[in-house]
């Protein structure tokens, strides 16, 4: 294999499940769920478990009814997290590329390491042998020339191999292929593109970029126009903001938190209250990272499992929770208005995306004569209060 496909993405085999049931050789043929329960949804599924239907964002109790002796278990950070830690480092052994998506895989950018340790198959393998000695779990790694090509071929991969898909034989191998297979294509738009007539990934690749844009839209047309040819991105971002800790990968360059009602709730005002604690916590890990960001994003699951998500950008970068929960508001009552059937709300989400490192130029220019609130000085004191005396001890009083 060449360096002409420089791009490793490593997905581990079922994360959740295994680390968790690793040492636990009598749950090695049960099915096994992680999550999941009564009103979450499936973070991981073993291979057992999986044979009945079982997948990754499943709802848990549709999870429960395709296998109703599946053992359910909470997931346990405490031991996922550090595993996780420990398999990013191995891979920065290979190269200092690589950009982490979540806490169970990575793209890396290998080009720079094969004169030292041998062609991208090669890295792939001695990967995969230290995972497995190391950690007693699998990974799938897909090798490719672009990010989404890669990912495709960790997909094809699973469980527990290498697959490489060439730019040679890109059009042979995947043309043929459903489009809802391509990174980034979710359900919604997989169904949409069906419904104009576009069913595999050549259909798409026979429509002009032009008529992409103007059927599609012309962010998603001219991504949609990449991806089918497999000429999307190739330059890989190292890092991955607030991965580890918070039960949730995040892309980097963002960071957010979601939570899934206890109760389907269409009472605007609570949905707002739970949307202010969010971004309350969301804004505080911005400050501790001590970054700014300039995009907050409101994502919404109704109770027909139907999710939206809008987002806005403001003039300048913030890291203040009330100017990021003033937009986030207006975003919910967008989505709540023009939801389907008013339905009730299962899941409420917040993000701040577009993270720069804090500048001291940073914050609102002040209109002349305008009174300043105060938010900066008093979000500060509320973080030094916490840091000092744990999460309960200041709260605003819309949420007691």
């Amino acid at each position: 294999m060449t360096p002409a496909c420089p791009i490793l993405h490593v997905d581990m085999d079922a994360f959740y499940a295994s680390v968790m049931t690793r040492d636990r050789p009598e749950l090695h043929d049960v099915p096994v769920v992680v999550g999941g329960g009564h009103r979450g949804v499936v973070l991981s599924a073993n291979y057992p478990a999986r044979r009945f239907g079982i997948r990754s964002g499943m709802p848990g109790a549709e999870a429960a009814r395709l296998c109703p002796h599946a053992l359910t278990m909470p997931p346990d950070f405490g031991l996922l997290t550090p595993v996780s830690r420990a398999i990013m480092e191995t891979f920065r052994t290979v190269t200092p590329l690589v950009e982490v998506t979540s806490l169970d895989e990575a793209f890396l950018d290998v080009r720079g390491a094969v004169r030292l340790f041998g062609p991208p198959e090669t890295i792939a393998e001695r990967l995969r042998s230290r995972i497995r000695a190391e950690h007693g779990i699998t990974c799938s790694v897909g090798i490719a020339a672009s990010i989404s090509v890669a990912k495709l071929a960790s997909r094809q991969a699973k469980p527990d191999g290498v697959r490489v898909i060439p730019p040679d034989r890109f059009v042979a191998e995947v043309h043929p292929l459903d489009v809802g297979v391509l990174y980034g294509v979710g359900e919604a738009t997989r169904q949409r593109l069906h419904r104009l007539g576009l069913v595999t990934v050549g259909d798409v690749a026979a429509v002009e970029v032009d008529l992409l844009r103007r059927m599609l839209g012309n962010h998603l047309g001219g991504h949609l126009h990449a991806l089918v040819w497999g000429t999307d991105r190739t330059e890989l971002v190292p890092g991955g903001a607030g991965v580890f800790g918070f039960g949730e990968g995040e892309p980097e360059g963002s960071m957010g938190a979601q939570h899934t009602l206890a109760v389907d709730v269409r009472d605007r005002v609570t949905l707002r209250r739970e949307l202010l604690r969010l971004t309350a916590r969301v804004a505080a890990r911005v400050r501790t990272a001590g970054r700014t960001g300039r995009t907050v994003s409101v994502t919404v699951r109704f109770s027909d499992f139907t999710t939206v998500q809008r987002s806005r950008t403001l003039p300048v970068a913030t890291d203040v929770t009330q100017e990021v929960y003033a937009v986030a508001v207006r975003l919910l009552d967008g989505l709540l208005d023009r939801g389907p059937r008013r339905l009730a709300v299962r899941l409420v989400g917040v993000r701040v995306e577009g993270l720069r490192p804090l500048r001291p130029a940073d914050g609102r220019q002040m209109v002349l004569g305008e009174r300043d609130p105060g938010w900066p000085d008093a979000d500060r004191a509320v973080d030094r209060a916490i840091d000092r005396f744990g999460g309960s001890a200041v709260r605003r009083a819309s949420l007691l």
